[in-house]
């Protein structure tokens, strides 16, 4: 075993705000609040730890700061930007940013198709000088012009051992995906890889060699993914793992050791849930299991991947990932990171308390000791692990940045210190059994009792998108959560079948059941609500987005259900046009097409039984604004009240200014507390 310096309590100076006096009663948050950007996020460190950088919020923009990690309270270096706004900063070596931004793009082909861009700009600490990794070639037509502008380059290894050097995938054109060596100090690049067609990704080994790759295509047993890695003596690509998707098979390489001859592997072949192994790549042979967890699927490997850090040899495991109750969890198994995240949690008074978890694959259930309410992560490290950036966040505290350097923990910044933690309710998983006996995972809110009384109370059930997502037990930033609890609401968020990361039987369980037994587990959410005198009866209301959206599509159009009003942003109305527009190539016509079938929601918008709300953005490229007109045209037949909302320069996810947020959150608010049929829920 390697030494490595272990943190405690003790060692960390613990540098925060006074604590603040008992507060009176919980604060209502305002929309203006709610709609309102981090005030910092996107923190990063650099390298070698002298840096800090992170966006600022400053009204409808958003700056980037830039400071001296041994003078914080000197003022810092402020970037801004220009039409285009800036979604995310990252330090990609010493002295350099990665940064990317957006802006609204309207499509002139034979029509007007309204979109938006993203780009990725490199730039240095005080933003003199801009440039994009990859230069693509001078447009020669007007097709060629377009695609540019909706090309974004990627990064696929910043490679961390080399101070000039880094890897992009271009997004252009034909040559989408092919792999470049860019030079960020002088921008002279280098094509290392041309891709070949149906080539979904590459994965680089600890030595930044392409190594992996994932390949689409279907035979004569249907849609499947391969597995490939390349022959070192040949440079040729050998297929290794073929992955059906109507099983949903996963094998994914998820890391190189150090000897680049053997990978970890995420696999869920002939199991549940994904175990993580070593592969010897030579041998074609499976090793030992390096990580599984009986509740949830394990996902990745932290590995060091900086050279010569004193006490952790180059390659070794740090951490495993998995996808608890949060999502993205990492089990820390490095002495240096352990040691980390036991001194901070007491530094903190964070606490762990009984959480009880059961398996929807066959009923089997234990209790553990789980971070319910606030919890630990790391966000970024120095290349010495010496330095390093965390927050701490639960579902009802906003994200609060600290800085653990030379030793001492000092808090950088609260995402949202307008924000009363105590007005935004209590989470916590739960489970409930659906009415075939199978077990349905749900986060389940309540509001506060100081502000809103004992329940039961006005409720509404939450159905993801996707559907093959998943809902995480952490502070939800669309605000749709800490809004409706905030109003005195129980807001029930149901990981129905068709989730992902549950189990594979819950996943594989909404198979052709949309607008089926997929809503029948939400509908089961609701009566369990009732019956845990957690839902008044008469005063429930189902409201979702995109898949969610659907849901709420579904709930309005069938007979006998709990809800009074329901409220569809974004949502498919018919699954027959969608699926059509998107499955146009035979791998995903025969991957997921034959998955979505069901209730076909806009045959009986006519018929709908419960007052209704839908809110779509003109900019929705992922779900056309035409899936909601075609269903409110119907259901305004129907004789139940429909209210519609067509929000300009929104598309299927962020909203581009505060203003759109804010406009966003009031028409659910509004609908929730004063509309839903007249008097509100």
């Amino acid at each position: 075993m390697h030494k490595a310096p272990v943190f405690s309590a003790l060692a960390l100076a613990l540098t925060l705000v006074a604590p603040a006096p008992a507060p009176a009663a919980p604060t209502v948050p305002t929309i203006e609040q709610l709609a309102a950007f981090p005030q910092i996020s996107s923190l990063s460190v650099s390298p070698d730890g002298k840096h800090i950088a992170g966006l600022q919020a400053n009204g409808e923009e958003r700056v980037i700061l830039v400071w001296n990690t041994d003078a914080l309270d000197k003022a810092p270096t402020v970037i801004g930007a220009g039409r285009m706004k800036f979604q995310s900063v990252s330090f990609i070596k010493n002295g350099l940013l990665a940064v990317t931004l957006w802006q609204p793009f309207d499509l002139r082909t034979d029509r007007v198709t309204k979109t938006f861009v993203s780009k990725f700009f490199i730039t240095d600490i005080e933003g003199k000088q801009w440039k994009e990794p990859i230069t693509p070639p001078r447009a020669t037509s007007q097709s060629q012009e377009l695609e540019q502008a909706l090309a974004n380059s990627t990064v696929l290894d910043a490679l961390p051992n080399d101070p000039d050097h880094i890897l992009v995938i271009n997004g252009a054109g034909a040559n989408a995906g092919d792999v470049y060596r860019v030079n960020v100090r002088t921008f002279s690049t280098q094509r290392i890889q041309k891709t070949e067609e149906r080539v979904a990704g590459y994965i680089t080994d600890l030595n930044s060699e392409l190594r992996a790759r994932l390949r689409q295509d279907v035979d004569g047993t249907g849609a499947y993914i391969a597995t490939e890695f390349r022959n070192p003596s040949t440079n040729a690509w050998e297929e290794h793992f073929r992955s059906y998707v109507k099983d949903r098979d996963i094998n994914q390489v998820v890391g190189f050791a150090d000897d680049s001859n053997i990978a970890f592997i995420q696999s869920n072949v002939g199991r549940d849930k994904s175990v993580i192994f070593e592969y010897d790549i030579a041998a074609r042979q499976q090793k030992e299991v390096l990580y599984e967890h009986k509740f949830f699927n394990a996902d990745q490997v932290v590995l060091n991947r900086y050279r010569n850090v004193e006490g952790v040899p180059y390659g070794a495991v740090l951490g495993i990932g998995y996808a608890g109750p949060r999502g993205n969890e990492i089990e820390w198994t490095d002495p240096t990171f352990k040691g980390l995240e036991q001194g901070v949690r007491q530094a903190l008074g964070i606490q762990a308390s009984p959480l009880k978890l059961v398996d929807p694959a066959n009923g089997q259930s234990a209790t553990i000791e789980y971070d319910n309410g606030r919890a630990m992560r790391v966000v970024d490290y120095s290349a010495d692990l010496k330095t390093f950036i965390l927050v701490t966040s639960g579902p009802a505290n906003p994200p609060e940045y600290h800085l653990l350097h030379n030793g001492q923990l000092t808090l950088l910044a609260k995402t949202y210190p307008q924000l009363d933690p105590a007005a935004l309710g209590d989470t916590r998983l739960v489970y409930y059994k659906a009415r075939d006996g199978l077990d349905i995972p749900a986060f389940l809110t309540t509001p506060n009792t100081e502000l809103c009384g004992a329940g039961p109370w006005k409720a509404v059930v939450h159905p993801h998108g996707g559907p093959w997502a998943r809902d995480g037990m952490d502070f939800d930033g669309s605000m749709w959560v800490p809004m409706m609890a905030s109003r005195c609401m129980a807001v029930l968020r149901p990981q129905f079948r068709g989730s992902a990361d549950w189990s594979r039987r819950l996943w594989m369980a909404g198979d052709a059941q949309w607008g089926q037994k997929m809503q029948d587990d939400k509908d089961d959410g609701a009566r369990w609500m009732i019956e845990q005198k957690i839902a008044q009866p008469g005063h429930i209301a189902m409201f979702g987005y995109s898949y969610g959206g659907y849901s709420a599509f579904a709930a309005s159009v069938r007979p006998n259900g709990l809800y009074k009003c329901a409220i569809a942003g974004a949502g498919v109305s018919d699954i027959k046009r969608i699926w059509s527009r998107f499955y146009t190539n035979p791998f995903f016509r025969q991957a997921q097409a034959p998955t979505v079938a069901g209730l076909n929601p806009l045959d009986k918008a006519g018929e709908i039984q419960i007052p209704l709300m839908v809110y779509h953005g003109d900019r929705d490229r992922t779900v056309p604004i035409e899936q909601s007109e075609w269903f409110v045209a119907k259901a305004r037949s129907s004789g139940q009240p429909v209210e519609y909302h067509a929000i300009a320069d929104y598309a299927h996810g962020p909203a581009w200014t505060r203003a759109i947020m804010g406009d966003q959150l009031r028409i659910i608010d509004d609908y929730l507390t004063k509309g839903c049929g007249g008097g509100g829920l």
